[in-house]
């Protein structure tokens, strides 16, 4: 239960304007039937808004179909820019290069992993949408403009919490926008920038930090093995079972995985 309110948020969230327009199509009735049969009948396909007197707008059942194609188009790139998934793959990417396992683990479950990860790190902000947004959009007691302001508001704070300032300021600056007095004031276009930026240079530190006591096995093992006069045989071949033993013994995926989600603020 409380994974389909997570991803009722995350929809809500990134394409709540999307639901507005597929809500439209119940309370329109049936000037959405007529709009659908004037597209079949007349050539191209009828991309009209309709307002009534009470301040609400339903949009033809065409336009519905090209802004919900168009929001799944985006949904990988607001999942990249917008959570902290880039921070968490880059991370176990650079770990499993200093491990020297090749592709073990695979690809599917580092991404699965980073998925499952970005999900526990932002379950505070998502169930925060879901019960401030979300539900009363579904429900019929906020608009979609409301409820996407306040879904932006929280996922602006989230952002904002776990961006660095110089970062920030950064982007501020070319963009002449000036200082920001709270999180909500900040800009989708200098705060998306300004995120995924901080993100990839948080990444890059602990994946060096990770890197260090690998970097120190290989530079062991190729010594002892010179020593030796074994110059023929490979020392990624010789220090792979005892980086494999040094990180079974620290526990290293509870290690990795408690250090990534301990940087984040929710």
């Amino acid at each position: 239960m409380r994974l389909c309110k997570y991803i009722s948020a995350i929809s809500t969230a990134m394409f709540i304007v999307m639901a507005a327009f597929s809500a439209s199509i119940i309370s329109s009735g049936p000037v959405m039937a007529e709009d659908a049969l004037a597209g079949l009948t007349g050539g191209l396909p009828a991309l009209t808004s309709t307002e009534y007197g009470d301040g609400t707008t339903s949009y033809s059942l065409s336009l519905q179909v090209l802004a919900l194609m168009t929001a799944l188009t985006l949904l990988p790139s607001l999942v990249l820019g917008m959570t902290s998934f880039t921070r968490i793959i880059i991370v176990l990417s650079i770990l499993r290069q200093a491990m020297g396992t090749q592709q073990t683990p695979p690809n599917q479950v580092l991404i699965s992993i980073a998925l499952f990860l970005s999900l526990f790190i932002m379950a505070p902000t998502l169930t925060t949408i879901y019960e401030t947004a979300a539900d009363p959009y579904l429900n019929g007691d906020m608009p979609a403009e409301q409820a996407l302001d306040t879904a932006s508001a929280s996922m602006k704070q989230f952002m904002v919490k776990n961006t660095r300032k110089t970062d920030l300021a950064l982007f501020s600056d070319m963009a002449e926008t000036g200082t920001y007095d709270d999180p909500a004031d900040v800009p989708f276009t200098v705060l998306l920038p300004a995120f995924i930026t901080s993100e990839l240079k948080t990444a890059f530190q602990i994946g060096f930090l990770l890197f260090l006591p690998f970097l120190v096995i290989d530079m062991v093992i190729a010594s002892v093995l010179m020593s030796l006069g074994m110059m023929m045989l490979s020392p990624m071949l010789i220090s792979l079972p005892f980086k494999l033993l040094l990180f079974v013994l620290v526990d290293g995926w509870a290690m990795t995985v408690g250090s990534l989600v301990s940087t984040y603020s929710a």
